[in-house]
């Protein structure tokens, strides 16, 4: 039997995953571009054996910008999405609903927290941008769990309402299967009755007198 995560888990890290590739593209194409041309103008007076030595180089220095800045901006967007939705998603699995207010709690709560290191002003700045992206981005993200179906809240629900139906129907069949045996046993039982009587009656039929009964007939 396989171990189903949460559905609330499983979207998270989706979600960190997702944003994790958006920021390594985001952050490395460009970089990947730059370092690519800036090679070529720095390298124009240097002597190489063939083209193909000059196109690996150039494309070498392109992969280091990449891998460089890729990977920064990859963290960074990844462990935002990720500090997001894991506030939301606990705010609505505890209070069993999805509300703006959840995602407007978390875009505050990452907004702040990433904008720590420059100080109170940051914090403060921080939060009240971050409260007020989270709403949009709230509405964007609940109307798109409701397009396949509600949202995970409203299908894990519907999940047990009909578990719980199958599992009625499955009783109610057990049960009239045990009263249709009852039956039949019942009506069997009735009807060896007057056999197992007849039986028994010319059992005693053929049974010997005994001796005592043989001496009082003479």
């Amino acid at each position: 039997m396989t171990q189903r995560y949460p559905e609330e888990m499983t979207n998270v890290i989706k979600g960190s995953f997702a944003a994790a590739m958006g920021g390594l593209l985001y952050g490395g194409m460009p970089a990947a571009r730059h370092a690519r041309q800036s090679y070529i103008q720095v390298s124009q007076a240097e002597i190489y054996t063939s083209r193909v030595d000059a196109v690996r180089s150039a494309h070498n220095a392109a992969i280091r910008g990449f891998v460089k800045y890729g990977w920064r901006w990859s963290w960074r967007v990844a462990a935002f999405v990720t500090l997001f939705n894991s506030v939301s998603t606990g705010l609505s699995v505890y209070r069993d609903k999805y509300t703006l207010g959840h995602y407007a709690a978390a875009g505050a709560v990452t907004g702040g927290l990433f904008r720590l290191t420059l100080g109170l002003r940051g914090l403060v700045a921080g939060t009240i941008i971050g409260a007020v992206l989270g709403i949009p981005t709230g509405a964007l993200i609940i109307g798109m769990q409701s397009i396949p179906g509600g949202t995970a809240r409203e299908r894990r629900r519907k999940e047990r309402r009909e578990h719980f139906e199958l599992r009625l129907a499955e009783w109610a069949a057990r049960l009239q299967l045990t009263d249709e045996l009852m039956e039949d046993l019942t009506a069997s039982s009735r009807a060896e009755e007057p056999n197992e009587d007849l039986r028994r009656i010319q059992e005693l039929l053929r049974v010997p007198p005994s001796e005592d009964e043989a001496g009082g007939g003479r």
